[in-house]
């Protein structure tokens, strides 16, 4: 049983046994390949990208790699396709609705746990003022 979304593509739900949640930005995926492409195209920069890919692709088949390793043959990549900071902006309703896709969340993820509600980074205890 997962959280319904009015917006699929930038959500929050639960996976179906409750022990997980997702979050889903396709956003970021769609701008990470079109900004990949769009490199992709100018020819000095290809060779680079090729090379950054091609380092990323002996990191992945390596079944132990290097603490970082993958990490750093992505940022090579980005670094090399020029890319931006993979980050999906968002006005008050999308923020809004996800607050409550996650917040369901939470409580699927806390369901079996402490009687007390966790406390999140960040947030005042409202009884202390």
């Amino acid at each position: 049983m997962s959280t319904e979304s009015t917006n699929p593509d930038l959500s929050f739900s639960s996976r179906g046994d409750w022990l997980a949640g997702w979050l889903r930005a396709d956003r970021i995926r769609l701008d990470t390949l079109v900004q990949l492409v769009a490199s992709w195209s100018d020819p000095d920069a290809r060779d680079d990208i090729i090379s950054a890919l091609d380092a990323l692709a002996e990191v992945v088949s390596r079944p132990r790699a290097a603490e970082g390793a993958l990490d750093a043959a992505v940022e090579a990549v980005e670094d090399a396709a020029c890319m931006d900071t993979a980050q999906v902006p968002l006005d008050k309703t999308h923020a809004l609705r996800l607050h409550a896709e996650l917040g369901t969340v939470v409580e699927h993820l806390t369901r079996f746990g402490s009687s007390r509600k966790p406390r999140v980074p960040g947030q005042q205890d409202r009884r202390a003022s």
